[in-house]
């Protein structure tokens, strides 16, 4: 699948950026955060959405699942509950530790992107 969008080195992409990315409207991207629990990008002080890689790669699964595979929008919130379930249940301690520290590694980057 050679059309995927490159993403670059960036730590967060604000929703027009993604929107570019993805070739999704930003209404769609709003859209389907109300409609996906698990789709929740962080907020800036200034309310701005801040996607961050795996966001991106979220969205453009989801949006794969709708608009090339035929998927409904149901179809595919039960397939993010199982997998989710699924994948929280496979993963052992130490894997667990490491996404987390990942996690709070773009935090802090975002902490201190603002704080400057």
């Amino acid at each position: 699948m050679g059309t995927e969008p490159r993403l670059g080195s960036k730590v967060f992409y604000k929703i027009g950026e993604v929107s570019r990315l993805t070739r999704l409207p930003s209404y769609v991207l709003r859209f389907w955060e109300s409609q996906f629990a698990f789709l929740k990008p962080k907020k800036s002080r200034g309310n701005q959405r801040l996607y961050v890689q795996r966001d991106i790669e979220t969205v453009l699964q989801i949006k794969r699942m709708l608009y090339d595979e035929g998927h409904t929008l149901e179809g595919v919130k039960r397939y993010w509950v199982r997998r989710g379930r699924a994948s929280t249940r496979r993963l052992k301690p130490r894997e667990i530790a490491k996404k987390l520290r990942g996690d709070l590694q773009v935090i802090l980057k975002i902490i201190d992107s603002h704080s400057s």
